[in-house]
């Protein structure tokens, strides 16, 4: 088939050249045909099917270079691109050797800057004011009865920070399973929390204020003030709560990073805090880093953590996403048992 392919190719080459060699001789020994005769038909015939051949090898090839082109855009997806899961193969994200630190932020830096220095310091210095007029409001609601002030006191911000690491699980859970760095406000956050599966030591490199600074942008002054004002003078404690409680989510990203350290790399005081549980532990937060990175992600002392994985409480949430949207957690893309199970009512993470 190719040969006779290739044979008629040639023949229409021929035809359609009128100052080929093989026509070149005298006008009187030309063969003249009439018009519409056998070998002007032949001709036509040739010449189209020749220039047919030619455009679907042309088609072929604009194909076989849309196919390389997608391939190599493929292989180079970044944290940007829709669709992207780290962890998957693939994915465009190679997890490194050893205990080097990988960014993978665009523009992302381990070095501290003064800009950091100040949305952190600031950010927490306007937290402590609003929560000290808290307790003072109380103080005087109760004309002055100090051991009352200070019991209530201690209640709420007790009561705040068991909410803060409840708090700080849905919030660990939506960012490692849903969005990108294209997500509006939040993109740079989703991208870190996600990117940081595939070189979770990298934190470590970080100093404070450049470890939590980007968690100042959903904690921040701006939302306690908001919650304080709406709430008012005669509902101190509520201010004192979601004071202490946007803090503490700032900090868990600190606490986080403890957990990644060794006990030689962290102050005595900080052994001692994980030791109590009154902060993340490593071991237990080392159970989060196993694919599909499906459970243990309250990261401000852990203690919801049991209770939300035997209850399956983030496999319901994610069921509930994929009725609404249809939009999967990443979760579901690294383990497709996992979806099946969850799909199935089955939320209970295994034993």
């Amino acid at each position: 088939m190719r040969v006779s392919s290739v044979v008629i190719a040639s023949l229409a080459t021929i035809l359609s050249c009128h100052e080929s060699a093989a026509f070149s001789a005298p006008r009187a020994h030309q063969l003249i045909t009439p018009s519409g005769g056998f070998f002007s038909t032949m001709r036509s015939t040739l010449v189209d099917e020749t220039d047919t051949m030619i455009n679907q090898q042309i088609t072929e090839e604009q194909l076989q270079e849309k196919y390389i082109s997608q391939t190599v855009k493929d292989s180079q997806k970044s944290y940007r691109d829709d669709g992207f899961v780290f962890g998957l193969e693939g994915s465009g994200l190679e997890r490194p050797k050893g205990k080097d630190a990988n960014l993978v932020v665009e523009g992302d830096s381990l070095e501290t800057t003064p800009q950091q220095v100040a949305i952190v310091s600031g950010t927490f210095a306007g937290q402590a004011l609003i929560a000290a007029n808290a307790i003072h409001e109380l103080y005087t609601q109760t004309d002055g009865n100090v051991p009352v002030t200070a019991l209530a006191s201690l209640a709420v911000i007790v009561s705040s920070w068991v909410a803060a690491d409840f708090g700080s699980g849905v919030f660990h859970w939506s960012v490692d399973n849903y969005g990108n760095g294209r997500t509006p406000v939040m993109g740079n956050i989703i991208a870190a929390f996600q990117g940081h599966h595939s070189a979770p030591w990298t934190i470590t490199y970080r100093g404070f204020c450049n470890n939590v600074w980007k968690l100042c942008i959903p904690f921040g002054l701006p939302t306690v003030a908001a919650i304080n004002y709406l709430a008012g003078p005669d509902n101190s404690m509520v201010s004192l709560f979601f004071a202490f409680f946007c803090a503490t989510e700032i900090m868990s990203q600190e606490l986080h990073k403890w957990s990644h350290m060794t006990k030689k790399e962290t102050p005595a005081i900080v052994n001692t805090l994980q030791d109590l549980g009154i902060t993340i532990g490593r071991v237990p937060h080392a159970q989060h880093h196993m694919a599909p990175y499906d459970g243990n992600y309250c990261i401000v002392s852990g203690i919801c953590n049991e209770a939300l994985d035997n209850s399956g409480f983030f496999r319901w949430m994610e069921h509930r996403v994929y009725e609404i949207n249809g939009v999967e957690s990443n979760a579901w893309k690294l383990d497709p048992e996992l979806r099946a199970r969850t799909l199935r009512g089955e939320y209970r993470l295994p034993q």
